[in-house]
C-alpha cells in the first residue's frame, strides 16, 4: 500500500506542481525518495539503525503551536441538526483583558472534525467606552444558506457599540481547512492589536451535511506578543466575494467543460506571502501567475489535477514581490459531465455561485492572496520555518 500510493503521488498530498513554482515546506516527494520507499518495500521493509532513530517529537494537549496565553472557547456545544444539509453559522466569541495587547498568532482548533469544512475569523476590537456588555446579543446564527441580511445577523449577535455604531474590524485573522497549520512569519510581518475588550467574529462556520445529530465546540489559541506589528498582513480575495470579476460569469453548464478567468491589476508594489485557490467539486485545474508591465510571466501556481479534499494556503519560499503595473491572473477549469467522479449530481445540472453563503454542491471561483507593502531587500526575506506553510486536508 505504502509503495502504491507514495508511487501516484497520491501520498504525501501535494496537489501543486513542483515544476512550476516550489513553496516553503512542501509536502510532495522526489522521484529519487519514491525509489527509496519502493526499494525498502521489496526488501521487506527492514528497521533501520536504532541508533539513528530520532524521539518522538513532543507537542503540547490542544495545540500544535506550543502554550497558548489566552483561550477563547464556544461558551457552549454547537447543536449540528442531523439533517443532512449543509450549515453556515455565523457566531461570536466575546472575552474582556484587563488592558489591550498585542497578538503574534491565532491557532484554531476545530472541536468537530469531521464536519467543520471551514473557517474564516475576524477580530473586533471595541471602544471601551461605547461598549458596556460584550457578552449581549446571541451567541450564533444559522444563516440558513445565505437568506438572513448581514445586517440583521450584526443586531441579532449585539455586535454594534452601544451608540449603535460598528466597532473596528480585522479581517481574516484566522481561517481554517481541515489540518491547517497557522503560518507562522519573521519578526515584524503579521500580527494584530488586541483591545481589551472586543469579540472574535467568525464569519462563517460551514458544517457539511449530518445524517445524526451532533455538536460541536471549537477554539482559538490566542499568542501574545511584546510589540505591535511592524507590518500588518494585507489581504486580497480575487473571484468569487472578491473585487475582481469572473469572465464569464460563473455559470458552468451541464455536460460542458469551462473554463474561468479572473484578472487583478496591482497598483502598487507589493510582496506576496501566502496564497490559497479554492474551487469546489467540480474543479478540475487552475493557473495562476502574474503578467509584468514588461511582459515577462511569474508563475505563481499550477494545480493540474484539482482535488476537493485537499486544500491548501501555499507560503512562497521567500517573500515574491509583484511590481507596480502587474496583472495577476487566475484561471480555472471545471469538469460538469457525468465523467468527474466528484460530480454531486447525476445526471449534471447546471451550477453556479450562490448568496454569500456557498454550499459544497454550489460553486466558486477564488483566489486569496495575502501580502505586505514592498519593501526594499523583501526577496531575500525568507519564509521557510517548521510553522510557515499551512498544511491542509
Amino acid at each position: 500500500m505504502i509503495r502504491h500510493v507514495t508511487g501516484l503521488r497520491y501520498m504525501p498530498p501535494w496537489p501543486a506542481d513542483r515544476s512550476y513554482r516550489h513553496f516553503s515546506n512542501e509536502r510532495g516527494l522526489t522521484d529519487r525518495e519514491i525509489a527509496l520507499v519502493a526499494k525498502w518495500v521489496e526488501d521487506g521493509m527492514p528497521e533501520g539503525n536504532k541508533n539513528d532513530k530520532p524521539e518522538l517529537p513532543q507537542f503540547p494537549d490542544h495545540s500544535q503551536l506550543g502554550t497558548p496565553d489566552l483561550v477563547l472557547k464556544m461558551p457552549e456545544p454547537y447543536h449540528i441538526p442531523g439533517d443532512n444539509t449543509d450549515h453556515f453559522i455565523v457566531m461570536k466569541i466575546p472575552y474582556e483583558l484587563e488592558r489591550d495587547t498585542f497578538i503574534r498568532l491565532i491557532e484554531f482548533v476545530p472541536g468537530n472534525r469531521e464536519l467543520l469544512h471551514h473557517m474564516n475569523g475576524h477580530l473586533i476590537s471595541y471602544n471601551p467606552d461605547k461598549k458596556t456588555h460584550v457578552n449581549e446579543g446571541m451567541m450564533a446564527v444559522d444563516q440558513e444558506n445565505g437568506e438572513i441580511e448581514p445586517t440583521r445577523i450584526h443586531h441579532l449577535l449585539g455586535l454594534l457599540q452601544d451608540d449603535g455604531s460598528y466597532p473596528a474590524l480585522t479581517t481574516s485573522v484566522c481561517n481554517y481547512l481541515p489540518g491547517v497549520i497557522p503560518p507562522e512569519y519573521p519578526a515584524g510581518i503579521g500580527g494584530y492589536r488586541m483591545s481589551r475588550k472586543g469579540a472574535l467574529y467568525i464569519n462563517n462556520m460551514h458544517y457539511g451535511p449530518s445524517a445524526l445529530d451532533t455538536s460541536d465546540q471549537s477554539y482559538f489559541n490566542i499568542f501574545f506578543a511584546d510589540s505591535p506589528p511592524k507590518r500588518p498582513i494585507n489581504e486580497v480575495i480575487m473571484g468569487t466575494l472578491g473585487i475582481s470579476d469572473i469572465e464569464p460569469p460563473l455559470i458552468i453548464e451541464p455536460d460542458k467543460v469551462q473554463k474561468f478567468t479572473t484578472r487583478l491589476e496591482v497598483i502598487t508594489d507589493l510582496s506576496l506571502i501566502t496564497i490559497n485557490p479554492h474551487m469546489h467539486l467540480l474543479g478540475k485545474s487552475f493557473l495562476a501567475y502574474a503578467v509584468k508591465p514588461d511582459g515577462d510571466t511569474i508563475p505563481l501556481i499550477r494545480i493540474p489535477q484539482w482535488d476537493f479534499k485537499w486544500q491548501y494556503f501555499y507560503t512562497f519560499k521567500k517573500l515574491l514581490k509583484i511590481p507596480t503595473g502587474s496583472v495577476i491572473v487566475a484561471e480555472g477549469v471545471y469538469d460538469n459531465t457525468k465523467d468527474n467522479p466528484y460530480n454531486p449530481f447525476d445526471p449534471p445540472r447546471r451550477v453556479g455561485e450562490r448568496n454569500i453563503s456557498m454550499r459544497t454542491t454550489d460553486e466558486m471561483f477564488q483566489f486569496i492572496i495575502t501580502y505586505v507593502p514592498y519593501q526594499a531587500g523583501d526577496e531575500n526575506v525568507s519564509l521557510e520555518s517548521p510553522e510557515a506553510a499551512g498544511f491542509v486536508r
